[in-house]
């Protein structure tokens, strides 16, 4: 089938490739001339849309991923003008083709950035190419790639409840925070030795939480862009539990909720020994706070024949667990095992941490029943021979 227009016959494909295109490759490949000319393609293998319009300013390609996109069938835009096969508007709803008039405008032009443009009620990304067989010369092809606005949403949502989250976990302490040091300065000698040493150690317990959520945030920063530096040191795996162990009992924790298992002899661990003590900190605290009966820490060597030399740590409770269709999400952002506080960030930052290491995280259920977070790290060689 062909779509007779102005003389010219177009086929009904959703990107007819035959013949070669003056000053740039046909929509269907490569011109034969050029290098890497045999690879070849299909317009609609390309993940993003894809529409072409000749000299006159009628659709000669149009592929797949642009008719899923703009909702258009192929057929319904090739061989039409591009005005009426791809009728976009501006937020103001302009007509864009006739606002940025490509054929008739600025002959030193090359086209246009992506924006973010209407396709009816559909929002669609779209950029051009205008194809010139010399610098200042009249356009020959224009080149439209179509992107969807559905991973850009998902950005920006993403954004908006980190926000969100950060606004609500900042307002109650530093609401205390004002609240009690206010109260102090105007009334000062009315308070006895004992309700101020209270309200100051509220404020300093509230300045510490704030501490904490802003290092969060410079966390999720710095793994989100691949920026999270490890400075590797030695690290006493062993050590490092019994040290959080007892700082969950000095905290109010009972000694004998905790069950420490030690695997040995054990191997030497270079990793970043702040950050270890982040992860530590966050899986206990995750057991105590969502998890109920004994909690049981296991270290021990690697035991995986196809992973790397390392050590191993196992964190588990005898609380509820996790539902098994919940488990997917447990390390993505904001996810909330129960209502018992907290921001959703912890095991983010847990598994980015462990994977800058080199290392591997997993969750599942324990053998009485509640979850079960087990973490290994590779032996890895110190920061100064790295």
């Amino acid at each position: 089938m062909s779509v007779r227009t102005s003389g010219t016959t177009v086929a009904a494909d959703s990107c007819p490739s035959d013949g070669p295109v003056r000053g740039a490759p046909p929509a269907g490949g490569l011109r034969s001339d050029e290098p890497g000319a045999g690879l070849g393609f299909d317009p609609d293998d390309l993940p993003d849309g894809l529409v072409v319009a000749d000299e006159t300013g009628r659709v000669i390609c149009f592929n797949a991923a642009a008719a899923r996109i703009t909702d258009i069938a192929a057929r319904d835009a090739l061989g039409h003008s591009l005005e009426h096969a791809l009728p976009l508007q501006d937020i103001e709803g302009r007509r864009w083709w006739t606002l940025t008039d490509p054929y008739g405008g600025l002959a030193i032009r090359r086209g246009q950035p992506e924006r973010n443009l209407l396709l009816g009620s559909r929002e669609v990304l779209v950029s051009a190419r205008y194809v010139r067989s010399r610098p200042t010369g009249p356009v020959e092809r224009l080149v439209i790639a179509l992107r969807g606005t559905e991973a850009r949403r998902r950005t920006e949502l993403s954004h908006a409840e980190l926000i969100a989250t950060v606004a609500h976990e900042l307002r109650s302490p530093l609401t205390s925070v004002k609240g009690f040091t206010a109260t102090l300065l105007q009334k000062w000698e009315r308070f006895t030795d004992d309700q101020k040493r209270l309200m100051l150690e509220t404020v300093d317990a509230d300045a510490n939480r704030v501490t904490r959520l802003i290092a969060e945030l410079l966390d999720i920063s710095r793994i989100d862009s691949g920026r999270l530096e490890v400075r590797r040191q030695r690290v006493d795996m062993s050590a490092a539990v019994r040290r959080h162990v007892q700082a969950q009992a000095t905290a109010g924790q009972r000694p004998d909720r905790f069950l420490i298992r030690m695997l040995e002899p054990l191997p030497d661990l270079w990793a970043d020994p702040d950050k270890v003590d982040q992860v530590l900190g966050n899986l206990l605290e995750n057991a105590v706070r969502h998890g109920e009966g004994t909690v049981t820490i296991e270290v021990g060597p690697s035991s995986d024949t196809t992973s790397a030399e390392g050590t191993t740590v196992t964190v588990s409770d005898e609380g509820p667990g996790i539902p098994e269709e919940s488990m997917s999400r447990v390390f993505t952002r904001f996810w909330r095992g129960s209502k018992r506080g907290g921001t959703g960030l912890g095991l983010y930052i847990v598994k980015g941490i462990v994977e800058a290491h080199g290392g591997t995280i997993t969750v599942g259920r324990a053998p009485a029943g509640g979850a079960q977070f087990r973490f290994s790290l590779p032996v890895a060689a110190p920061a100064f021979m790295a």
